[in-house]
């Protein structure tokens, strides 16, 4: 992979990133700012604490998918990202561009659900 690439992806890292914290922070604001006692009744708090349940199931994917950011800008800086962690070929730039977070090339990814799906 050539230094254009190269840079090219932990830009597009370091946007998501930055979007995801912006995200988080938000919900922070927003959440501080709830109050059960605004609600009318019963139904509106069930309603209300159903969103805020499903917020933070989001949040915490997000949380996930920022460690792997910060692991994909790691082995920008170390020079081994875009190989594969497994089999250490070079993963396809098409597969970067859709999964910038990936280890894994194609074929490893493959392999790997293949087990996962066999263990039930």
């Amino acid at each position: 992979m050539n230094q254009k690439d190269v840079k090219r992806f932990k830009k597009m890292l370091e946007e998501s990133k930055r979007a995801l914290l912006v995200n988080a922070r938000k919900t922070l604001m927003e959440e501080s700012n709830f109050d059960t006692d605004d609600l009318p009744d019963e139904i509106d708090l069930a309603s209300s604490e159903y969103s805020q349940s499903m917020i933070f199931r989001l949040r915490d994917r997000e949380k996930f998918l920022l460690k792997k950011i910060d692991k994909a800008l790691q082995r920008i800086g170390n020079g081994t990202f875009g190989n594969c962690e497994r089999c250490d070929e070079e993963i396809s730039l098409k597969r970067l561009e859709a999964r910038p977070v990936t280890t894994l090339c194609i074929r490893c990814k493959e392999e790997q659900e293949k087990k996962e799906k066999s263990y039930g």
